[in-house]
């Protein structure tokens, strides 16, 4: 006779010891990279303009250093078990976007262009390094007040009205501004907002909550045509309704971004939720079919279409040919390895080089292996959001981080196909990189929603509550 303890219990209890581990070593250690980085890039432009290292290359470093380090131990903080890359990845592409901004600031001929349509030159980057701060504090916000992500499914229809009040804002008289043809701006104390790329977040709030309660019912097929189940008439509403109101912002805004984006995030979302291949199929028809007939009568929309099809065609008598056939020059020029950076000529582009088009400036000055290693990097946080709601634990959490990510894969897709010729150009601007304080705010918010679902999703389950009476008992064997 022996007695033996039993080991299965003993390793499940060793492996509850151990629980997951929190990568936050391993996020700041990559963190470290992502301000060296930047710094490099920096020094590199100052050498290129003037040949010396930038005055203000310290505060650049240490301002950049501060955020990147108040957003690491807040993480470390609230949310010790969220993705590690996330952080890392959206602060490389904000530093490198501050240095290219900074870089298109030194040219005489934007400096030149600016006095005469506003009268006085003011310098984009600090601005930029301003909008950057505020949004990283509404990033430690959302980690510090959003204690679980599933609180935001109570708001499922309190979102839709907030999401449609913020698009609709910019068509009142008095509040909205129309900027290039474009209706999709707003003044609030001498500041210009675009509300809808604060829209894109909440309105993935409802989809994710309206989508979990009706998903079953936009499964159901009604019958088969061509390899695909075709779903039931009745159950096109929800896809015909927001058809319809993207064509409206189309139509009264002036802007195919946003309606791209919004229509394109449902059918990703739709798709996610039911499995159903016909979703994609009909919203790709829908949404071709949609934008030819709105090309067909407004003129806006016309002229980009026709700067995409023929940009040299009418260089000379269009202000969008002339920059979209600029944008193409600077990708050409570049070539492989680029031309160096602060050695490009991208502000021939003119006013938007910062914004719209600053993709082309990474195009030109680091070439094909630049720009392919900037979309890598938003590949990465694509993957890593994809990741999220795989691993989410929750039917809405998986819906949000998937709605957030596709948003975010859409918008890199429509900027640079718009600035390279593969696609119209939509007005976007690249996340992180362009100058603009709406779009880099909206997405340090967005980045924090998916680090508190990803910490939510590998939060070790807490261990249950030990019983004393079984752990002296030990297994008896002949």
């Amino acid at each position: 006779m022996s007695s033996t303890p039993n080991t299965s219990t003993q390793h499940t209890s060793t492996i509850g010891s151990i629980g997951t581990p929190s990568r936050r070593n391993t996020e700041l250690g990559l963190l470290v990279f992502a301000v060296v980085i930047p710094i490099f890039a920096y020094t590199n432009v100052g050498l290129a303009i003037n040949g010396q290292v930038p005055a203000g290359l310290l505060g650049y470093g240490l301002g950049l250093g501060l955020l990147a380090g108040v957003g690491h131990l807040v993480v470390r903080k609230f949310a010790p078990y969220a993705d590690p890359l996330l952080l890392p990845l959206a602060t490389l592409l904000n530093g490198l976007g501050l240095v290219v901004i900074w870089r298109l600031d030194k040219s005489e001929r934007l400096q030149q262009l600016a006095e005469r349509q506003y009268g006085v030159f003011s310098p984009s980057a600090p601005n930029q390094l301003l909008y950057s701060a505020v949004g990283l504090a509404l990033f430690v916000a959302v980690l510090i007040f959003l204690k679980d992500h599933r609180i935001l499914q109570r708001y499922t229809y309190i979102s839709m009205v907030a999401a449609l009040v913020l698009l609709l804002l910019p068509l009142v008289p008095g509040v909205g501004a129309d900027v290039f043809g474009a209706k999709i701006w707003i003044s609030v104390a001498g500041f210009s907002i675009q509300p809808g790329e604060f829209a894109k977040i909440i309105i993935a709030i409802f989809f994710s909550g309206y989508l979990m309660v009706k998903r079953d019912a936009l499964a159901l097929a009604s019958r088969r045509f061509m390899g695909l189940y075709l779903p039931r008439g009745r159950d096109l509403g929800p896809i015909i309704t927001i058809w319809a109101v993207s064509l409206l912002i189309l139509i009264f805004e002036n802007d195919l971004g946003t309606s791209l984006l919004f229509f394109g995030m449902f059918v990703i979302m739709l798709y996610v939720a039911t499995e159903r291949t016909s979703w994609i199929v009909i919203g790709l028809l829908m949404s071709a079919g949609g934008a030819v007939g709105v090309a067909s009568f407004a003129s806006h929309v016309q002229a980009r279409v026709d700067a995409w099809l023929d940009p040299f065609g009418c260089y000379e008598t269009s202000g969008a040919c002339e920059q979209i056939g600029q944008s193409i020059m600077s990708f050409g020029s570049g070539g492989v390895m680029g031309t160096g950076l602060g050695q490009g000529h991208s502000d021939l582009i003119g006013f938007a080089a910062n914004s719209d088009f600053i993709f082309s400036t990474f195009g030109e000055e680091l070439g094909l292996a630049g720009v392919m290693a900037i979309l890598l990097i938003y590949g990465l946080i694509i993957e890593r959001g994809v990741r999220t709601s795989l691993a989410a634990r929750d039917p809405f959490g998986k819906l949000f981080a998937i709605g957030l990510s596709g948003a975010f894969a859409l918008q890199i897709f429509v900027v640079a196909g718009g600035v390279m010729g593969l696609i119209p150009l939509t007005g976007m601007t690249m996340p992180f990189l362009a100058a603009g304080g709406s779009s880099v705010i909206a997405n340090w918010a967005l980045i924090g929603i998916l680090l508190r679902i990803s910490d939510t999703a590998r939060r070790p389950a807490p261990a249950p509550a030990s019983n004393p009476d079984a752990e002296m008992t030990q297994v008896v064997r002949p």
